[in-house]
């Protein structure tokens, strides 16, 4: 019964576990995403712009499930979070002329919200062929950005970085003792965090100090993006640095501090298993000053 005790950081009733069992054994026909939705709808689980929390209760759902307290229907076939996508290779995305100098040569920098059709296509490719570790499928929430620079004289604006911001990490724990919170509180608070999932200069543009000035704004530039999209004021920023490839320069420049290294787990282990992964600086900002309490609770 311990799986069916907390949702979210709060305590699930004996009705509402009812609820639950009863929906997903009239309901054999829906898909365990459907189930969820539907779930939701009934117990009011909702985020505080309203949305409901679908994607945290098919997590509970599989808890469910696997402490033997309901049957899910089989799983359908879908491509999966995280999975590496091919993308087309397009005219479009093709390297540029360069742009070189320094960051103070650019002009002010402009950031857009990639919304268009024809934008996540850019997009997509422009990470898929240029990032190391290409184009993969979000887990949950994400906001990206293109990034455009105007230089002097009066030239037009062309694009010099894309960025990514999405769910954080389910655990880490150099983050987690940073913060100073309970595995309850994390559950309930988690989605006031926000990871830098994505950073990638377009390898045509050489400008020195322009990573470090594009993440300072970036703080300043996501949270109004994120509280209109998902109704939730983030109070903390967080990153993966691959420290045997980068060193984390730009992030320190740009008043990010290191916490430590991650413990080598997939960033939504949530079985304490360890899967391969090397270990990664972690990295953290703060976006308000008393987050810690926003986060921790008091």
């Amino acid at each position: 019964m311990d799986a069916a005790e907390r949702f979210c950081g709060e305590r699930v009733t004996a009705d509402e576990l009812g609820v639950i069992r009863e929906v997903v054994g009239r309901f054999r026909k829906l898909s365990r995403t459907e189930l969820a939705h539907t779930v939701c709808e009934l117990l009011g689980w909702e985020r505080r712009n309203g949305r409901l929390k679908a994607r945290e209760c098919l997590d509970y759902l599989g808890k469910l499930e696997r402490a033997g307290l309901v049957e899910l229907p089989a799983l359908r076939p879908r491509r999966p979070h995280g999975s590496s996508t091919s993308v087309p290779h397009t005219d479009r995305g093709e390297e540029r002329a360069e742009i070189v100098g320094e960051a103070r040569d650019l002009g002010e920098l402009r950031f857009s919200v990639v919304e268009s059709k024809d934008d996540r296509r850019l997009w997509r490719e422009w990470m898929g062929r240029y990032h190391y570790r290409g184009f993969r499928v979000p887990f949950g929430a994400h906001v990206r950005f293109f990034v455009w620079a105007r230089r002097p004289l009066g030239q037009r604006e062309e694009a010099v970085a894309c960025l990514q911001f999405s769910s954080p990490a389910w655990r880490l724990g150099v983050r987690d003792r940073f913060i100073g919170w309970s595995d309850r509180r994390r559950a309930k608070e988690l989605e006031r965090v926000v990871q830098n999932s994505r950073f990638l200069i377009l390898p045509w543009v050489r400008v020195r100090n322009l990573a470090s000035r594009i993440l300072a704004q970036a703080a300043r530039e996501l949270p109004p993006v994120w509280r209109q999209r998902y109704g939730s004021e983030p109070l903390l920023l967080e990153t993966l640095v691959e420290h045997g490839r980068f060193s984390g320069t730009c992030y320190r420049a740009a008043g990010w501090q290191h916490l430590g290294a991650s413990s080598g787990r997939g960033r939504q282990d949530r079985h304490h298993r360890r899967d391969g992964l090397s270990p990664k600086g972690v990295y953290v900002y703060p976006l308000v000053r008393d987050f810690r309490r926003e986060l921790v609770g008091g």
